[in-house]
């Protein structure tokens, strides 16, 4: 396939805005763990002083942000901030107190390059129309989003409830842009009043048994507005549960997760939606294909 010189730019121009807003994410992180745990103490309940007092600078109006480390809390420079480079001509050190920065915001980079490239090249309503480039654009915003959540999750089990807003506006303004360039009628409405029905409904539900926290269900309104299927969702769900087993099953067998762990469910659901979304299509073709052989197989 030849790929054209304006293609080439855009996919570069994708990747380093994907691996600056991957910067931009790996920082915000630990704002929000900063005012999270600032307002737990004016809230009467126990936090960990250490990190209370690590993050504390972090606590600051937005005119007057600048990143730091968090370590020596110096002000960082804007050749400490250049994405990836940094990371890698600093080996993951800070520059001024040279203690380890963390690979977190490094893959988180890495990462967002990556999806920003991928959902580009793989983007299922292409790139032609108004409505291709201005739902890509969104598209692209929600990645930030969950990129925020994948993180905070992962680190902290909590789904701030701020980002998971935000990311149900910028999904509804999706799903309604689709519907305004694609029609709606009523078995869209209902595809995707479903579609959050499998993706919210559901961990709502295991939320009352205590099996995952709230935000899971929260987090699944806004991905089944991307989604706006209910096959993609239930693909979605799928995708998720398989992706953990795999990973959580291996642990189990080796004795290193315990009955009463936490489990952080939210970046599975995420990268269930990225999948099924830029691929799902592909992916249910394929499995309806295999499942019309293997039935004719059997009638022989």
């Amino acid at each position: 396939m030849i790929v054209s010189m304006s293609n080439m730019l855009i996919v570069g121009g994708l990747g380093y805005l994907g691996a600056a807003l991957g910067s931009f994410v790996g920082a915000q992180v630990w704002r929000l763990r900063a005012r999270q745990l600032q307002e737990d103490a004016a809230q009467g309940e126990r936090v960990n002083k250490a990190e209370v007092a690590r993050l504390h600078g972090l606590i600051r109006p937005v005119l007057v942000d600048r990143s730091e480390c968090l370590h020596c809390h110096h002000e960082l420079m804007w050749y400490d901030l250049l994405p990836i480079v940094s990371w890698l001509t600093l080996g993951g050190r800070c520059r001024y107190c040279h203690k380890q920065i963390g690979a977190t915001e490094l893959l988180v980079e890495i990462g967002l390059a990556a999806v920003f490239i991928v959902s580009y090249l793989s983007w299922p309503f292409g790139t032609g129309t108004l409505f291709g480039v201005a739902s890509l654009a969104l598209w692209l915003i929600a990645c930030v989003l969950m990129a925020v959540l994948f993180i905070y999750d992962a680190k902290w089990f909590l789904l701030p409830l701020s980002v998971n807003v935000s990311l149900i506006l910028v999904a509804f303004i999706f799903a309604v842009l689709r519907f305004a360039a694609q029609g709606v009628d009523m078995s869209s409405i209902l595809s995707i009043v479903a579609a959050v029905g499998f993706m919210a409904g559901l961990y709502y539900v295991f939320s009352l048994f205590g099996w995952v926290g709230l935000g899971d269900s929260i987090l699944g309104v806004g991905l089944a507005l991307l989604l706006g299927k209910w096959e993609l969702a239930f693909l979605g769900l799928f995708i998720a549960n398989l992706l953990g087993c795999m990973m959580l099953v291996p642990l189990a067998l080796r004795g290193k997760l315990h009955r009463n762990a936490h489990i952080p469910f939210g970046p599975f659901l995420i990268l269930g939606t990225v999948i099924s979304l830029l691929w799902g299509g592909e992916i249910i073709t394929i499995v309806f294909a295999w499942s019309d052989t293997l039935l004719n197989l059997l009638m022989v």
